[in-house]
């Protein structure tokens, strides 16, 4: 078997699953219970914190505990939405954002009245920071932003915007980097973001697990009513045993990182050689500014979902589109957003890698994704 979608979802470490097991059998209380066994959780709690917070550079009170991706991105929007709509009702983001992000704004539009400017991309599917700037109006309260696209891998110039938005000091910074952590670098200090949301099981953690940072200072409002748990920002009994595996999977992450990064992106290059050579495919992902990781190409006159079964049939496990809008079987957003045509946008296929992947399975996956191309393009003819 190869595992080509680490972008839906990572394998967890091994490391880490015995981590959740021992601190779920060992460590069961609740971190708010008054007892020792309590607070045996609470300091496994405190000492993950400090951990994650170490090794993304912010203070430990700026990471806040979620159930994943789609809360932290719920919880940045929508929270700061209903922090400032006092302020303002107008929010800039872009076309090419994760549902997430996608939806939540959409809920403010209908709910509560919010205006939404839609930065456009390139063909790359790169914004403009210049485009950042025009959209900005006096009643603007919030730009969000993916850092790395989930579905082409396309990086986003987050530090020029950051950089910009220091002129305008009532303009909240949130950045989605949900594909980026642990591959792409980010500094919430240095680039000026307010808020930015990750996703455990992206890096080889658990599903049900992330986290919001949020800047010393910030103010949002919650969306759950409850208990005082992490700082009244997000109600509900902390998910220790995950959250101990998430830090856990996250200093893994860093460390392979260090050492096979090159690798990475050796594997994903010469990935992108080889699938420009095979007749039919027309590949997506951009040269430069893109993440180490992620490549989407289409197979002209294939359907995507034909493709990737018949990869499955080679034991081969790609995507269509990202995980959380495969289902639905429409074109990609964000190809349509970079001016693909609509039958290339339903080819689309997503190959996404990981640390543990290696250049022979690259190879193998060349050599079924040219069989695979000819068989079926024998078919439709």
């Amino acid at each position: 078997m190869i595992y080509f979608d680490n972008s839906a979802t990572t394998k967890p470490y091994k490391e880490v699953i015995d981590a959740f097991v021992k601190v779920s059998n060992d460590y069961f209380g609740n971190p708010s219970s008054l007892h020792r066994i309590g607070g045996a959780a609470e300091n496994l709690l405190i000492e993950a914190r400090s951990q994650i917070a170490k090794l993304l550079n912010v203070r430990a009170n700026e990471v806040f505990f979620t159930s994943g991706g789609t809360e932290s991105n719920n919880l940045a929007i929508k929270g700061t939405a209903l922090m400032y709509k006092g302020r303002g009702k107008h929010i800039v983001t872009t076309a090419v954002e994760h549902s997430s992000t996608r939806e939540a704004i959409e809920q403010l539009k209908k709910q509560f009245g919010f205006q939404v400017t839609y930065v456009p991309v390139d063909t790359s599917g790169r914004i403009s920071p210049i485009d950042v700037k025009k959209a900005i109006r006096d009643e603007t309260i919030l730009v969000t932003i993916i850092h790395v696209n989930n579905e082409i891998g396309t990086i986003q110039p987050i530090q020029e915007i950051g950089q910009l938005l220091r002129d305008y000091p009532k303009i909240l910074f949130h950045v989605d980097h949900i594909q980026g952590v642990g591959k792409v670098p980010l500094n919430m200090h240095e680039d000026n973001i307010d808020l930015y949301s990750i996703s455990g099981h992206k890096f080889h953690a658990l599903k049900g697990t992330g986290a919001l940072l949020i800047k010393q200072g910030i103010k949002i409002s919650p969306l759950f009513s409850g208990g005082s748990q992490e700082l009244k920002i997000r109600s509900g009994t902390e998910n220790v045993a995950g959250i101990v595996a998430m830090a856990k999977a996250l200093r893994l992450t860093f460390e392979k990182k260090a050492a096979t990064l090159e690798k990475l992106t050796s594997i994903k290059n010469i990935l992108k050689k080889e699938l420009e050579k095979i007749e039919r495919i027309i590949v997506h992902t951009p040269s430069e500014q893109a993440a180490p990781h992620i490549l989407n190409f289409s197979v002209r006159g294939i359907k995507a979902e034909v493709f990737l079964h018949a990869l499955e049939e080679k034991e081969i496990y790609v995507s269509t589109t990202s995980a959380c809008s495969s289902k639905n079987k429409a074109a990609s957003n964000t190809l349509l957003a970079m001016g693909v045509n609509q039958d290339i946008a339903e080819s689309a296929i997503r190959i996404s890698l990981t640390y543990d992947n290696t250049i022979e399975e690259a190879k193998a996956v060349i050599k079924a994704i040219t069989e695979t191309v000819k068989q079926l393009g024998e078919v439709m003819n």
